[in-house]
């Protein structure tokens, strides 16, 4: 792909998520182009088509076959990504993959070695890395302005809890939101986890607890070089979408603060009002979900393996399958119990990337 030649994008999944990152990638991302679309929804298929003005495939595989989409933006329901990552390496396109690849480190492990022997850009939807506050702290860590990592707190809440049907198809709190804090704390720190230590309670849909889930929930991750993380959950925040980082070191300390939904506040005697918080993840990590779509085009233009890549993809829901274990077995578990060495391919990006 020439250096000027735009990257010519289909889309697989048209919910709510790739829905916006069609919408992004259109009208947003430049280098970009959207050639196609696909859902199973049909009639959720056509209004995207129209509304960008792009074509409607047939099928999943006839958008993987088409001569006019160089790279595959997979946002389908979890179930069907590593089958799908399996067929665009064997197509030759460059892939973007929502997290997580599967809830099963075994189907993880076929299909990232499908993008590992096609040597091909893939990149897994980690957007938070992106936010230019999250980014920040990762900088001050590893421009050692903060000096070692000691001690990394993570704290992600939403503002409501999603439906129990969802709930029921998830994974489970640890395997679809607190996956993100799994790879926030190793992209922050640069180092990767050892052991974790995970408590949860159904503090807010008590009927989480009859399908084994959490509302709820701390996490203590043990890093490789002895640097400590304390994960806090919630899935149901009054004030709004809560997201914060803070990294504490030996010279220093860094945080992302949450931005207000506008800057104004008015002042009295009786004190200060302020905004409210951004409602949700899709206004708090606007310039974040565009910048990721920066890298990928960036990536796939440099022929290069894509950050966040496939060691990225993987060891984020190792840790949250020990996660599981620990709460269920009231224990810290180390991830060699449930991943154990050596692992089947060799990672080619790391935390720090």
């Amino acid at each position: 792909m020439s250096d000027g030649a735009a990257v010519r994008i289909g889309i697989l999944g048209l919910g709510r998520i790739g829905t916006l990152h069609a919408e992004l990638l259109a009208r947003r991302v430049a280098g970009a182009r959207v050639t196609r679309v696909f859902d199973v929804d049909g009639a959720r298929a056509a209004a995207v088509g129209a509304a960008l003005d792009v074509v409607v495939a047939g099928s999943a595989t006839a958008l993987l076959e088409a001569d006019d989409v160089d790279a595959v933006a997979i946002c389908t329901s979890t179930d069907t990504h590593a089958a799908l990552i399996e067929a665009a390496a064997r197509a030759g396109k460059a892939i973007f993959c929502e997290k997580p690849v599967s809830l099963d480190l075994a189907a993880v492990d076929a299909a990232l070695d499908a993008v590992v022997d096609a040597s091909l850009t893939f990149q897994i939807g980690f957007n938070r890395r992106f936010d230019p506050a999250h980014a920040a702290v990762r900088r001050a860590v590893a421009d050692g302005v903060v000096g070692a990592p000691q001690l990394v707190r993570v704290t992600s809440r939403d503002p409501a809890p999603p439906p129990l049907s969802y709930a029921a198809t998830s994974g489970g709190l640890f395997l679809d939101m607190t996956i993100h804090d799994f790879d926030m704390a190793r992209f922050v720190t640069g180092s990767e986890v050892v052991r974790v230590s995970a408590f949860g309670a159904a503090r807010v849909v008590p009927e989480l607890a009859e399908l084994g889930d959490v509302d709820t929930a701390v996490v203590v991750l043990e890093h490789a070089d002895g640097c400590l993380t304390t994960i806090d959950n919630a899935r149901q925040a009054a004030y709004g979408y809560d997201q914060r980082v803070e990294v504490h070191g030996a010279l220093g300390m860094a945080t992302s603060e949450n931005p207000p939904a506008h800057t104004g506040s008015v002042r009295t005697a009786n004190g200060t009002a302020s905004s409210v918080l951004p409602h949700f993840f899709l206004e708090r990590y606007a310039a974040a979900f565009a910048a990721q779509w920066d890298a990928f085009v960036a990536a796939c233009r440099d022929g290069g393996p894509g950050s966040p890549g496939v060691a990225d993809a993987r060891a984020p829901l190792a840790i949250g399958l020990a996660a599981l274990r620990s709460r269920a077995e009231r224990r810290p578990v180390d991830l060699a119990e449930v991943d154990p060495p050596p692992l089947s391919r060799p990672l080619t990006t790391s935390p720090t990337q």
